[in-house]
């Protein structure tokens, strides 16, 4: 499996909005241990790339991943959806195992 995430036109047009409210260059996907499952995402921005960051270009996005992540959600989909819950980043891992009810959380 390649390093390759699909990121959604939806879930692009939502990141590049916050990018220019932001005033950010980044949209950062981070992994990190913790969470009811195991392992759980974080979304952050970012003005600049760290040297272990990968750069994926969209049309409208552009998102960082560092090395460690990447190996736990590559071959993901991120999604953005709008929901009776709300609306929130969706991230479909073909590596997860698991995953909690909140979407947030998985384990391999």
């Amino acid at each position: 499996m390649n390093n390759k995430i699909e990121v959604t036109v939806s879930a692009q047009n939502h990141i590049h909005k916050i990018l220019t409210s932001e005033n950010s260059e980044f949209f950062r996907i981070t992994v990190l241990g913790g969470g009811c499952a195991g392992f759980q995402y974080k979304f952050d921005f970012s003005k600049k790339a760290n040297s272990d960051d990968i750069i994926f270009q969209y049309k409208n996005a552009k998102v960082l991943i560092d090395k460690t992540s990447i190996e736990l959600i590559k071959g993901s989909k991120i999604d953005y959806v709008n929901e009776l819950i709300g609306s929130s980043f969706k991230i479909s891992n073909p590596q997860a195992s698991s995953s909690c009810g909140c979407g947030t959380s998985f384990s391999i």
